[in-house]
């Protein structure tokens, strides 16, 4: 077992991220790494990951419940009908995190979405990696922050208007949603895959 796993109190061997917190626990076993290619899920977890820039991803997981809410569900139709009135609303609202900035791209980013020619899914899954043919991470080192395919879908999504879509928050959002697996060897969620030793 090396240091990036730790087993827990049920037994399970988990990516060492994970261990101390049953929400970050929860998270990592039922959400972080699965497929996801609901475009309205997608526009969430992209919304969410620009608010976290700059905090833990802890501090946004206790508030994705008073996100939902006052986002509408993230559903991009409705945020994208939100007026300059609602930002003020929402800059008064301590449930969330309340930055001008992330406020006005969640709505923006909501706009753009709808403008794509095809779905947003489509769009961010095109530049996910074969991970069939990488490595799995075996320590922390082995983990980038940024990528090829993360630099290059963030270039891609400000040239349609997205913004707080950097290649470190992109790369974290390929992470979540399993564009990429990044659990390390030995987790318990581990995949099945052809893949190389480092």
């Amino acid at each position: 077992m090396n240091e990036a796993v730790i087993i827990g109190d049920d037994g399970l061997a988990r990516c060492s991220w994970s261990a101390n917190d049953p929400e970050y626990r929860r998270y990592h076993d039922e959400e972080w790494g699965h497929e996801q290619r609901d475009s309205r899920a997608l526009y969430e977890k992209m919304c969410l990951e620009g608010f976290q820039a700059g905090l833990s991803w802890i501090t946004i997981l206790r508030r994705r419940p008073a996100f939902r809410e006052v986002f509408l569900g993230f559903d991009p139709e409705r945020v994208a009908a939100l007026t300059e009135t609602d930002v003020e609303r929402l800059l008064q609202d301590a449930r969330i995190i309340r930055h001008r900035g992330k406020i006005e791209a969640t709505i923006g980013n909501a706009r753009a979405a709808l403008a794509l020619d095809g779905s947003l899914s489509e769009l961010m899954w095109s530049f996910a990696p074969d991970s069939a043919t990488s490595a799995r991470p075996t320590a922390w080192a082995d983990v980038p922050a940024v990528t090829a395919e993360s630099t290059a879908l963030s270039k891609e999504l400000r040239r349609n208007g997205f913004r707080f879509v950097g290649p470190t928050t992109m790369y974290a959002l390929m992470q979540a949603t399993g564009m990429v697996d990044d659990h390390f060897e030995g987790c318990f969620r581990a995949t099945e895959t052809n893949r190389t030793e480092r």
